[in-house]
């Protein structure tokens, strides 16, 4: 498993690559060692064509908001060096994918695919195998693993991919490691959705003394287990002898 991984999720200007349509958002969200990093990639694109109606149903991004954004070969460079080398996690990764390549196919033969730069991941595929014959939308997973999804009322790239990010998480178990690094507590515990866990050499344990009427009824009570064992109190033996 790497140990640095890249949630992204994309927009585009219809279904279908093959038929020339292109990505219009990339989001790009980061988490090294199971915890989500500050580092982020996001980006609006200039597709050069008009976008279908049905996406903008979908997604709400015009033309006339993609008009003054870069091409997708302005902004290729950034976003390899953000996904090179670590695991890629996609929900339904073979539409994004192949919506990717297609990109990378119009720049030229040398840029290669997304998979000569990093693996991929389905969420999806996990997901189907996890919880077979239910739905496994993003929507429904959020349902599943109680993500809040209360924001997304279009779809965002950006968003979606933080979305993703904590679906992925609750999907394979939480935010847990056993190794050692910087980013643990002295334990090398990373608590279950949030930051390193505390050591107990890093908060020592608050001590609270017994009054005096405690330590007469711990007493009474000890010689009462004395009499009905029938000298049996092993407590009441070890302070007698102290």
């Amino acid at each position: 498993m790497h140990s640095r991984q890249v949630v992204i999720d994309t927009e585009t200007t219809g279904l279908d690559a093959k038929q020339g349509h292109r990505i219009i958002e990339i989001g790009c969200v980061e988490l090294k060692n199971r915890r989500k990093t500050e580092r982020h990639f996001h980006q609006y694109i200039n597709p050069e064509r008009h976008i279908d109606d049905g996406a903008f149903e979908v997604h709400g991004i015009s033309n006339e908001d993609l008009a003054d954004k870069p091409l997708f070969a302005d902004i290729a460079q950034s976003f390899i060096d953000f996904i090179r080398d670590g695991e890629v996690i996609i929900h339904n990764a073979p539409f994004d994918v192949e919506f990717l390549n297609q990109e990378l196919k119009r720049l030229g033969p040398e840029w290669g695919r997304l998979e000569d730069y990093c693996t991929v991941t389905d969420t999806l595929l996990m997901a189907r195998d996890k919880h077979p014959g239910q739905k496994n939308n993003l929507d429904a997973l959020c349902a599943r693993y109680e993500v809040d999804n209360s924001q997304r009322d279009l779809h965002g790239a950006l968003l979606d991919a933080q979305i993703l990010l904590d679906v992925y998480l609750a999907m394979t178990g939480g935010q847990t490691t056993l190794s050692l690094d910087e980013e643990t507590g002295q334990d090398g515990v990373i608590a279950e959705f949030g930051g390193p866990a505390r050591s107990r050499r890093q908060r020592p344990l608050k001590v609270i003394e017994p009054s005096a009427e405690e330590l007469q009824a711990h007493r009474r009570r000890l010689e009462a287990i004395e009499r009905e064992s029938g000298d049996g109190c092993l407590w009441l033996h070890l302070e007698s002898k102290e």
